[in-house]
């Protein structure tokens, strides 16, 4: 009888850790370890950002020419802060943010380095710097800018095809063929 108890047991343990094991994985299926994540507060930039991400790991000296010529980044801040590890979004991020509140990107960076945990959120509401505010909304109208520099397609929100209304729009053909015509009387 005790062997059979011990056999009992042996099984009930063992359905019990199968049971559990079950049911971590089909945790970790439901609630999948998040990548990255900048947490800007517009879910536009935080898709821009992504893609810059790709931009600035393909061309990285194109990206990082970027930094130094429009956001007046220090050339070897970006080189070091890429090769410890920072994604291109966040350094573009960072150092757009820094330019507009009239800060060093470094000391930015050095902001998110400190404390991230709540995404460029909490850096920016730490730097007074948030996400409905004028210079946000110039932050994402640069974004045009590099694109633009980088003939990189962009789709515009709606907030950006209200400052940017012909973009993307073909010259008229009635605007064409007044240039036109005044070429030929020329």
């Amino acid at each position: 009888m005790d062997v059979m108890n011990a056999r009992m047991q042996a099984r009930w343990w063992l359905m019990l850790a199968l049971l559990l094991a079950s049911l971590l994985q089909s945790a970790a299926a439901i609630d999948p370890p998040k990548g990255w994540e900048p947490r800007t507060g517009d879910a536009w930039v935080d898709t821009q950002l992504e893609d810059i991400n790709a931009y600035g790991e393909r061309y990285r000296e194109a990206f990082i020419d970027e930094l130094v010529r429009y956001q007046g980044t220090p050339r070897e801040l970006a080189q070091d802060l890429l090769r410890q590890g920072w994604k291109p979004g966040d350094l573009y991020y960072a150092c757009a943010m820094a330019q507009l509140i009239g800060q060093p990107c470094r000391n930015v960076a050095a902001e998110w380095t400190r404390d991230h945990e709540d995404g460029w959120v909490g850096v920016g509401k730490r730097l007074g710097f948030t996400a409905n505010s004028s210079q946000f909304r110039e932050l994402k109208r640069g974004f045009v800018a590099s694109y633009d520099r980088w003939a990189r397609p962009l789709t515009l929100d709606a907030e950006l095809r209200r400052a940017f209304p012909d973009r993307g729009k073909a010259p008229s053909a009635k605007n064409g063929r007044a240039r036109d015509a005044g070429k030929s009387r020329e």
